[in-house]
């Protein structure tokens, strides 16, 4: 009977041995699927986050609308303001000024911005705002500027869209690409000519920049009311 229950005994560690062999593989294997779908998910989120990290610089932003303007040839944007709708046609022949101005309608850059800056009989300009929420937009988008291309055959003639240079030290006279500025002045202003570029004009709405151009204002220009952008979108 000792040698028949020492047998048993022995079989029974063999086959439990044989189980836990069998079940250690089985959860291995599903270990190994699972940090491998956990990997995959990791990289799905990284390759996100890198996308979504993608901010314009100087050193890349040439490239970038070079060939962003090649698959966006929209040229007509409606802005859309609490006194009226302002409607623009943006020129071919300064594609950089023109995608940029595209790429940030896209992006909803404009909404909440502001006409900030108010001249009667001269300009008004917008794009800016005194919001966190427009300096966060910005963040997000990138810092840059645009190369001046104001040899296009264009002036400052009422109705005239331009944009206006950095205000930082800047010798080339570099675009500032967040703002712009429509010519309100009935005679133009033409002492701007050569330094600034036009990118676009007014086609329909230059009695809302008349309304806005006559508002009250503080002594830096800025609106008494703000004049916001509530939305800026592409028309055909």
């Amino acid at each position: 009977m000792n040698l028949i229950n020492h047998l048993l005994i022995t079989i029974s560690v063999i086959i439990i041995i044989g189980c836990n062999n069998k079940t250690s593989k089985s959860i291995e294997t599903r270990s190994i699927n699972q940090d491998e779908e956990i990997l995959n998910q990791d990289e799905e989120v990284l390759n996100q986050e890198i996308k979504e990290e993608f901010k314009l610089t100087d050193d890349n932003v040439i490239d970038f609308l070079f060939e962003y303007e090649k698959n966006n040839k929209e040229n007509k944007v409606r802005i859309y303001t609490n006194y009226g709708e302002i409607d623009v046609l943006l020129f071919s022949n300064t594609p950089y000024h023109r995608s940029n101005f595209i790429y940030l309608t896209k992006s909803n850059y404009f909404e909440g911005t502001q006409f900030y800056r108010v001249v009667n009989d001269f300009v008004i300009q917008a794009g800016n705002s005194d919001n966190i929420k427009t300096s966060l937009k910005r963040q997000k988008i990138g810092k840059y500027l645009l190369p001046n291309d104001f040899n296009k055959g264009h002036t400052h003639k009422r109705g005239m869209i331009s944009m206006p240079s950095s205000s930082i030290d800047n010798p080339y006279k570099m675009a500032s690409p967040y703002e712009f500025f429509i010519v309100q002045k009935k005679d133009g202003a033409h002492h701007l000519d050569g330094n600034y570029t036009i990118f676009g004009t007014v086609i329909n709405g230059m009695e809302i920049v008349d309304i806005i151009a006559n508002l009250p204002t503080d002594e830096r220009d800025w609106p008494l009311n703000n004049v916001y952008i509530n939305k800026v979108e592409i028309i055909n």
